[in-house]
């Protein structure tokens, strides 16, 4: 999708990206080998979507996630997901509570194949050191949640592309909390967590603070689960919306 995508350029919008598909525009590789400007365009303009699209192409060539965090908006950064799924990360927070004075008490981060779990008091601050080795992180509500508590606690520390799933999932008609769309679409979790809310999630971390290491356990268990389940919904938006673009 993010070969096809046009929305990055300035003054590109939904519509125009439409009409240089449907002038046979579908890709960049398209607009690179034109031999001349499509009808309906100018020719500044058409130079214009020439040049950003040569720049498109030898930034996705030197995984420069950066390029297209500053220029797609962020409703659109899912387009990126397939080209920089190799450096994925699906991150969930859990704090001990929710205003600013509260604190980030576990950070779950799973790449597709192994889950890192960071504890306060513990490993945290090796968190900000291996954010870097992702280009692109995908959370359910995390553009107001997880990603505001992470900046508070560790500053600036990711300047990637990011997916909140909370707001893909709504245009295609989900809605409701993480557990309840993963109900929705089929996703059972543990008997053990199944039940556990984030108001319980901080419970456990109190206990887990008074000496009971069970209630740490059982803690990273559910966040492990919000992090894995997180890959499933991408993968669902990603198709979702790719459908949906095409149908405008």
């Amino acid at each position: 999708m993010l070969r096809s995508t046009f929305v990055h350029i300035p003054t590109i919008g939904y519509v125009t990206e439409q009409r240089l598909w449907a002038a046979g525009m579908a890709s960049w590789d398209d607009v690179l080998a034109a031999q001349r400007c499509p009808p309906g365009f100018s020719p500044s303009r058409w130079q214009l979507i020439r040049d950003t699209t040569q720049s498109s192409a030898a930034s996705l060539t030197a995984g420069d996630q950066r390029y297209f965090a500053q220029l797609l908006r962020a409703r659109d950064q899912w387009r990126a997901f397939p080209e920089f799924r190799r450096r994925v990360g699906y991150l969930d927070i859990e704090t001990d509570g929710l205003g600013e004075w509260n604190i980030v008490t576990v950070i779950g981060l799973y790449d597709g194949v192994r889950t890192h779990t960071y504890v306060a008091g513990d490993n945290m601050d090796q968190f900000a050191l291996d954010i870097h080795d992702y280009s692109l992180l995908v959370t359910f509500n995390g553009a107001t949640f997880d990603l505001p508590f992470l900046r508070r606690t560790f500053g600036d520390v990711f300047d990637g592309l990011h997916v909140d799933l909370r707001f893909a999932l709504a245009r295609l008609g989900y809605r409701g909390g993480l557990k309840s769309i993963e109900r929705q679409i089929g996703i059972a979790r543990d008997s053990g967590i199944a039940d556990i809310s984030g108001e319980q999630a901080v419970w456990l971390w109190r206990e887990y603070k008074r000496g009971n290491p069970q209630a740490l356990e059982l803690l990273v268990q559910y966040n492990r689960a919000d992090v894995e389940n997180l890959e499933a919904l991408m993968d669902l938006a990603y198709t979702g919306l790719w459908q949906q673009a095409q149908r405008r």
